[in-house]
């Protein structure tokens, strides 16, 4: 297309440009002055030099249930679709679970091509971008393959970058993401958790927090950095705001003792001593540490009264990681013969290993008949996913549906998980 080249040089000397390039070029420039909620407007502004006519942005909801359609201040385009799309049964809804790019023909002609929206390895959502016959070759089969399809990769790209960012200085889009009130000890916890997906070329991160919207004493937190990965989940005693506080205490005494330098041990004994401090021996919690060598594969963990991990190996659950458990963190074990010592783990891991950290509300929910979802359960569905090809991200959303329909939508504990993918630096993990 004409539209991609440099144009000539104007009055004053300078060289006007066109297309995607310089589309891209504005975008970045008017995002330094942007607000969350102007961020579908300037999408639709510039897709016209991608080729398409009109732009659509589709975030998921905090259950990654739906996708809702974000739309700038002056509302909804001619002819918009307006409706949360289900992710579970929607052509835009499988381009969020496989991180496809599929087309859609309209009866007049037009074709729809639908995008991830990422930001790096974090699903947001979709795009969904209207293009005319012109910008199309009318005898290329797959609308997907044609040149102004790479282009608008560029263009979803951007747009996941900067709704991440903006997403920091407003309330426009965490309201968008909510189809239920939400609790304050869900909200103290949501504010907290790190972004539930990483991928690095030598690991994958994906976690999921369950119920959304009441969760309280779970949650989990990780770092990546040179040649360490760090871990860990924690399952505060009981419900409601008081195990809400507990929970960040907890991550925040962790990361401050992380961000120290200090060894997972030590990490562990300061970690006990501030939950002590603050709650008076009268409430604990359970957690996982552990740390990653991201170059050798070389996992250490302390258990404090948690479930084991486990290690699943070639579509295949090879073992519980297990050690000899301290107690829970912050109890008082003055005048008991209990040892607050932690004894540090050890395992190998090989490229492809993954190991997964998680609560027990996750194998101890029960159906309405009694039944336990089971350690059993767990393995399988996560191998099953995966060795179907689904991203860890969409492997992780499923064992959530699971778990929510083995309960009929009513999760009588909080459920964490942490699915951790070790690649070796071999360039395997995609987003």
């Amino acid at each position: 297309m004409s539209g991609d080249r440099l144009g000539a040089p104007s009055a004053d000397g300078e060289v006007s440009a066109s297309g995607p390039e310089a589309a891209l070029n504005s975008m970045l420039r008017a995002a330094h002055v942007l607000a969350a909620y102007d961020v579908p407007d300037l999408v639709r502004d510039h897709v016209a030099a991608f080729g398409g006519v009109d732009a659509v942005c589709y975030l998921t909801d905090l259950q990654q249930a739906v996708l809702v359609p974000f739309l700038g201040p002056g509302g909804p385009g001619v002819g918009e679709q307006v409706e949360p799309l289900p992710i579970d049964s929607t052509l835009a809804g499988r381009v969020f679970q496989h991180l496809d790019v599929l087309s859609q023909r309209r009866p007049n002609g037009d074709v729809v091509l639908w995008l991830p929206l990422l930001d790096g390895s974090e699903r947001l959502g979709v795009l969904a971008v209207t293009l005319s016959g012109v910008a199309l070759n009318d005898s290329d089969d797959d609308p997907t393959r044609a040149p102004v399809a790479e282009r608008l990769r560029g263009l979803a790209s951007l747009a996941g970058e900067l709704i991440m960012t903006k997403t920091l200085y407003g309330d426009t889009i965490v309201r968008l993401r909510r189809r239920a009130e939400m609790g304050l000890a869900a909200e103290m916890q949501w504010s907290l958790l790190p972004p539930l997906t990483f991928a690095c070329p030598q690991l994958s991160v994906a976690g999921v927090l369950e119920p959304a919207y009441e969760v309280a004493g779970d949650t989990f937190d990780y770092a990546v950095d040179p040649g360490i990965a760090n871990l860990a989940v924690f399952d505060g005693m009981g419900h409601g705001l008081r195990s809400a506080q507990l929970a960040v205490v907890a991550v925040a005494a962790y990361r401050h003792a992380r961000r120290a330098g200090r060894s997972c041990p030590t990490s562990v004994r300061q970690i006990d001593q501030v939950l002590l401090q603050a709650s008076g021996g009268q409430a604990f919690s359970t957690a996982v540490l552990a740390q990653l060598d991201t170059i050798s594969g070389a996992l250490r963990w302390i258990n404090a009264g948690h479930p084991e991990p486990l290690l699943i190996r070639h579509g295949q659950l090879i073992k519980s990681l297990h050690v000899a458990p301290r107690p829970p963190l912050g109890i008082d074990l003055r005048g008991t013969r209990a040892s607050p010592k932690p004894v540090v783990g050890s395992a190998q891991l090989e490229p492809g290993d993954s190991v997964l950290l998680y609560t027990d509300g996750v194998t101890e929910a029960r159906a309405p008949d009694g039944t336990f979802f089971g350690d059993q359960r767990l393995t399988d569905l996560i191998i099953r996913n995966l060795a179907a090809g689904l991203p860890a991200p969409e492997t992780m959303r499923r064992v959530v549906r699971a778990l929510l329909e083995h309960q009929q939508g009513n999760l009588s504990d909080d459920a964490s998980l942490i699915l951790v993918q070790w690649n070796a630096n071999t360039g395997q993990l995609e987003p």
